[in-house]
């Protein structure tokens, strides 16, 4: 951790690479290099590195100096990957020396978004907990079986490795790490002259974009209609295969070969689908929400959906909610 009161300030080095995610760096600059409004110097010694010390060319077309080869590496104290991409080839042998042999002298290795994919190809996340973005999960949890992968957090914290959800999570991420070197009030100075909050609610499934798919059968296409148009009606097991003109076993065998999941955790996500719309484009009453997608009262919608979303449905809205033009 840093100290105010040492002569050398924490060196962090960021890597830069061809198809660099720049707003994965930009971020990572902005937050950890950023002089504070208070004038004093800034927080810590930030330099930028490559491979090779060469130019690289970011993924927007944007050509960009290092500072440094990978040889800033023996010296640095944080090392970030701002992101990485997820189809890339292996890693330069030099780069993945480099990056182990600081590792195990130490250094804090820090992931932004899919950056997480190059720290778990270097071994560095075998065995300990990791998230990435939502979006390439499923690849990440295929490729590094041995990772314990956290698909709702924000970021990971496990000491000398922080991994970042995806995108703007890196500033969570960010603002963590300099609230850990120099405390709450320097963190919310950095967080207040960014425009930024300090700390957000809930995790990264708040986020996540999961329509449950469609079947092709067309009675069961049919009927999943009518309960996306009234999802507040009792949708009973019994109902349900009663307007399939099934019986319930054989109902429930055909809906989960159809749609991967069962009756009942299918018409859970669609209700808790159709409150976030809800909560995201209209102004009712949250009890009126949770009367209208089926769930009764405001305290099983509530506890329900901040379940599976990780945030009330207050808190949702306050995010997301689409404001008029005025």
């Amino acid at each position: 951790m840093p100290s105010s009161s040492h002569p050398r300030r924490h060196k962090v080095a960021a890597l830069v690479y061809d198809e660099l995610c720049t707003f994965e760096f930009a971020i990572t600059q902005e937050v950890l290099n950023l002089t504070p409004p208070d004038g004093e110097n800034r927080l810590y010694d930030f330099q930028t590195f490559s491979s090779s010390g060469e130019p690289i060319r970011a993924h927007c077309g944007l050509s960009i100096l290092p500072d440094h080869g990978a040889g800033l590496l023996k010296t640095a104290d944080t090392i970030i990957v701002p992101g990485w991409p997820v189809n890339a080839a292996p890693c330069d042998p030099k780069l993945a020396r480099a990056m182990r042999a600081a590792a195990r002298r130490g250094a804090r290795m820090i992931s932004i978004c899919t950056g997480a994919f190059l720290l778990a190809e270097l071994g560095l996340l075998e065995g300990r907990r990791a998230t990435t973005h939502w979006l390439h999960a499923e690849k990440f949890r295929s490729r590094f079986p041995d990772v314990e992968f956290e698909p709702a957090a924000l970021y990971v914290d496990e000491g000398d490795v922080l991994t970042s959800a995806g995108a703007a999570a890196g500033i969570d991420l960010l603002l963590h790490i300099v609230r850990q070197d120099f405390g709450a009030a320097k963190a919310n100075a950095v967080a207040r002259r960014l425009v930024l909050p300090a700390h957000r609610e809930g995790g990264q499934q708040q986020f996540i974009d999961t329509p449950m798919p469609r079947p092709r059968d067309a009675g069961l296409s049919s009927l999943i209609d009518d309960i996306r148009a009234a999802p507040g009606l009792d949708w009973s097991l019994e109902q349900l295969a009663g307007t399939a003109g099934m019986s319930e076993r054989t109902f429930s065998r055909r809906f989960t070969e159809a749609t991967g999941t069962s009756p009942g955790k299918w018409l859970q996500s669609e209700r808790i689908r159709a409150a976030r719309l809800m909560l995201e484009e209209s102004d009712a009453p949250l009890a009126e929400i949770a009367a209208h997608t089926g769930f009764g009262s405001f305290e099983n919608f509530a506890r329900r959906f901040r379940a599976r979303v990780g945030v009330n449905p207050a808190a949702y809205r306050r995010t997301f909610r689409q404001k008029s033009a005025t």
